[in-house]
């Protein structure tokens, strides 16, 4: 099982964007910059040290954060996640203008997939315990940990230039000016879920904490079969020694599925507090933890199907399922953060741990004619995935007046392990008396083609090193000029192993047998396993396990200047060298199969933004850039994984190589009043060998896979306007400090491929040498991913004196294609639709203490989850599903 691991961690750079002021304004310290909401100071932790400097601009209302940075910027501060009520920053991040979710979790910015999306925690990398992603999930934290998040969509050149749609920058929070502590629980229904039919299996006593208790580890038997470096199969282990074996894998607790018509209720707790200490003349230490525990249930029923039909013919399924699949997802997190401040150089440790758990339990029926034609068949499939990612970061920020130096460090470790990932398949056989009617009909499991019972066992380990300094210099002159320079060095190191083994009955099983109409447990029952002879055998996957790692050195020069005035120019370059391998390797033997994947490349990435200040209140930002994305690991593993988010199988491509990037925009904006603004964009990006998402058949079954399309285009628009109502004119109590708030924003983008006739593409088709294929790719489709529109609006209440929110929400997504069609086939689309949610937060006195209520209404009209292929009037339902909406009330004791 997943080893344990002291309480995890990150820290905080402190570096931050500049705050100017009306006329010329000092910022406040490197890591803080003024709300423009609240006038609170926003902790921001980015690469690169910031000046004090001032800076010459023109306007009213101008101590604004997002026009206070040289580049293109979104900013979430702890009160802006707030306001959405959401419970990760995911869901927080899918307010933010040009960005959806994908399943939750992933976060696309203006249409481009979650692979050109770079995400970083204070500044610093951080792996993905996901193996079929190297980009974090970012469900993964908890918005109570967070000070902020910031999307950067133009590139400079202190950001790693892994950089497509943009970076979002997570930033955790510190010790705090005022002791405090804070108490919350919160409760809450699915209406497809919460006390409905589901699916469960029992597992292990204490799966509820999303820890195994050693009931799932490897028998002693079974790994000391392993560990001999042979194949668990007959060539190499008798037939006792083989039902040995396969009787001392647990049994009924992780096979039975069984039916509960009364799934729980979700809930969720958290604590946190926080303090410093004078130690002297300004000098102060502080520390910070939160700690937080979340169980939550959802219930996913609706339609699996796959085709074999071509392009411009009616799609019928060749396989056809209706499933039930019930996710218990427990989310154990905590951060511990240690602070000093020593006249002006501040030293900060911080320690983020998150452990999230799927224990999942499926039902699916229907029929499958690529392998038993027109036999009704009834899967079940139990699993357990823990991941678990720790990281611990270590930042010096030194303050020298004209001289800043900042220095970091991380080690982060992400892991992930899915065992007794199981499956069994029933086919439902007819009966039939001497005369030839039929009498019965059954569920039969005769193990037959070695579908009919399957186990797994999987395990993801990756390491993630990082450093880095930035040295900025202010130079003694009048002109407000600033000269920059950076090296960050970073090493990830991933393994990654899969075992999969099959049951057979080795003397064979008549589907008329009594045994084989037994249900898991009995099956695979010790007196069955030893009567009938059933054994365990492993397949053998030539790229069952891959070693992987991605170094990388980079260099960065840069220049921040005022050339004239109301004229801001901040321009630079940044030379990387990065070296990235995929090696697959014998589970048995260790030695490299198949062949590796070498990617050595060099790379100059200049940047320029152009900050023109030309009216009182508005300004124009020109931005230009060139930028790369490498694939991701679990893009070039040959290895078979099984994602539960879209339910498919994915296989990568040894044969991918880089991206290159070429970005540009252009942006108005005007501050027309305190937190108050209006933004338009246009933008435009150009992309050298994309990667996308496919599909590819191999032998009876569909697998997702990854490859190079030659080249593709985006571009398109945005507008955002956030609007402030004073309300006091309506007379009364209530609405002499209320305000309405208006904010809304709206992305339009094209995209297309471009792809002339007759281009090869290379797909692996685990040989020792690429397949060159036509047709993979069609001339102007679309990328993946991509919306053309995206639309999010808020209409809240708000109160000037304490906290008093009511907040409806509406997020909107046009259809996207999910991956390309199989050679032939039309594309897969996903439907994200629209979503309404509302949230209301209010504050009330418990004698001198504050408790926070909270209630959330989510997806109020139950937009639900179809992904799918069209031709013509026909429609083949690839993931479809309901998801109803949730309902929740949560309470937080500040003291």
């Amino acid at each position: 099982m997943t080893k344990p691991i002291s309480f995890a961690s990150l820290l905080l750079i402190g570096t931050a964007l500049v705050a100017p002021a009306a006329i010329a304004q000092t910022a406040d310290q490197a890591s803080q910059t003024t709300s423009e909401h609240s006038g609170k100071s926003v902790e921001v932790s980015k690469p690169g040290a910031d000046f004090e400097g001032e800076i010459i601009v023109q306007g009213r209302y101008i101590p604004e954060p997002i026009r206070g940075a040289p580049e293109v910027i979104s900013l979430l501060s702890a009160e802006d996640i707030a306001r959405t009520g959401e419970g990760d920053i995911a869901g927080a991040l899918q307010r933010v203008t040009g960005l959806s979710v994908v399943g939750g979790r992933y976060v696309y910015v203006r249409g481009l997939g979650e692979r050109y999306s770079l995400a970083l925690l204070n500044g610093l990398p951080i792996p993905s315990p996901e193996p079929l992603r190297r980009v974090v999930p970012l469900d993964l934290f908890p918005t109570s940990v967070l000070a902020s998040s910031v999307v950067q969509k133009s590139y400079s050149v202190n950001y790693p230039g892994e950089f497509g749609g943009g970076v979002i920058n997570l930033t955790t929070r510190t010790a705090p000016e005022e002791p405090f502590i804070s108490f919350g629980l919160t409760g809450g229904i699915e209406t497809e879920t919460t006390a409905r039919l589901g699916y469960t299996y029992y597992g292990a006593d204490s799966d509820w904490t999303g820890f195994d208790d050693g009931t799932r580890d490897i028998p002693a038997a079974l790994q000391t079969a392993i560990n001999t470096g042979n194949p668990v199969d007959r060539a190499n282990f008798t037939d006792a020694e083989l039902q040995t074996i396969t009787a001392s894998l647990v049994n009924a607790p992780t096979t039975v599925v069984q039916r509960n018509r009364d799934i729980p209720a979700n809930i969720s707790a958290e604590i946190s507090a926080g303090k410093s200490f004078d130690v002297g003349d300004n000098s102060s230490i502080g520390v910070i933890f939160t700690a937080g525990f979340s169980n939550n249930w959802q219930t996913k029923g609706g339609i699996q199907q796959i085709t074999r039909s071509g392009a411009g013919e009616a799609l019928v399924p060749s396989q056809d399922f209706r499933f039930l699949t019930t996710d218990n997802r427990i989310v154990v997190n905590g951060l511990l953060g240690l602070s000093g401040q020593f006249g002006d150089h501040v030293i900060r440790w911080t320690n983020f741990f998150v452990r999230d758990t799927l224990k999942q339990a499926s039902i699916k029926q229907g029929t499958n004619d690529d392998v038993r034609p027109d036999v009704q068949l009834n899967q079940s499939r139990t699993l357990w995935y823990e991941r678990q990612l720790f990281s611990t970061q270590l930042v010096g920020e030194f303050d020298f007046n004209d001289v800043q130096l900042d220095v970091r460090g991380t080690y982060a470790n992400t892991q992930r392990e899915a065992p007794y990932e199981r499956t069994f398949s029933y086919a439902l056989t007819d009966f039939f008396d001497g005369d030839g009617n039929v009498i019965a009909t059954k569920p039969v499991n005769n193990f037959a083609n070695g579908t009919g019972a399957t186990i797994a066992f999987s395990d993801l380990n990756e390491d993630v090193y990082g450093a880095g300094a930035d040295l900025s210099y202010k130079l003694p002159m009048a002109a407000d000029i600033v000269l920059s320079a950076g090296y960050a060095y970073s090493k990830n190191e991933r393994t990654a192993l899969r075992r999969d083994f099959q049951y057979i009955a080795a003397d064979g099983l008549s589907t008329t047998s009594p045994v084989a109409q037994l249900r898991p447990d009995y099956l695979l029952s010790d007196a069955t396993i030893q009567g009938f002879n059933i054994q365990l055998q492993q397949s053998v996957d030539p790229a069952a396990a891959y070693d992987a790692s991605l170094e990388v050195h980079a260099g960065y020069g840069q220049i921040e200047a005022d050339v004239i005035p109301f004229v801001k120019v901040q321009t630079g370059v940044r030379y990387e060298r990065g070296e990235e391998s995929m090696t697959p390797f014998a589970l048995f033997t260790g030695a490299p199969v198949l062949s590796s994947t070498e990617i050595k490349n060099e790379y100059w990435l200049p940047a320029a933004t152009i900050t023109w200040n030309f009216a009182e209140d508005m300004q124009l930002r020109l931005a230009g850039s060139k930028t790369i994305a490498r694939p991701q690991f679990r893009e070039l593993a040959n290895q078979r994984y099984f994602d539960t988010d879209s339910d498919q199988f994915f296989r990568g491509n040894r044969f991918l190589e880089d991206s290159e990037l070429i970005n540009a925009e252009a942006r108005f904006e005007w501050y027309f009043e305190r937190g108050q603004r209006l933004s338009l964009a246009g933008f435009y990006k150009k992309i050298d060998k994309p990667i996308e998402t496919i599909v590819s058949r191999q032998s009876n079954e569909f697998l997702v896979s990854f490859a190079n399309a030659p080249e593709a285009q985006l571009y398109g628009a945005e507008v955002e306007v956030e609007k402030l109502f004073w309300l006091e004119g309506l007379g009364g109590d209530f609405w002499a400090d209320r305000n309405l708030r208006l904010s809304g924003n709206y992305t339009w983008s094209q995209s297309k491929l471009k792809v002339p006739d007759g281009t090869l593409t290379a797909l692996d088709l685990s040989g020792a040498t690429p397949q060159l294929r036509t047709g993979i790719f069609n001339d102007g489709d679309p990328l993946t991913g991509q919306s053309d529109h995206i639309a999010n609006l808020q209409i809240g209440l708000e109160s000037t004196e304490g906290t008093s929110q009511q907040t409806f929400l509406i997020n909107y997504a046009s259809n996207r294609v999910a991956r390309r069609g199989a050679p032939g086939q039309p594309d897969v689309i996903e439907k994200p639709g629209i979503r309404v949610d509302f949230v209301a937060r209010e504050t009330v006195l418990l004698g001198s203490n504050e408790l926070e209520l909270k209630f959330e209404a989510r997806n109020i009209f139950g937009q639900d989850f179809e992904q799918f292929q069209k031709s013509g009037d026909s429609r083949i339902d690839i993931n479809s599903y309901d998801v109803g909406s949730s309902l929740s009330l949560g309470a937080t004791l500040k003291f």
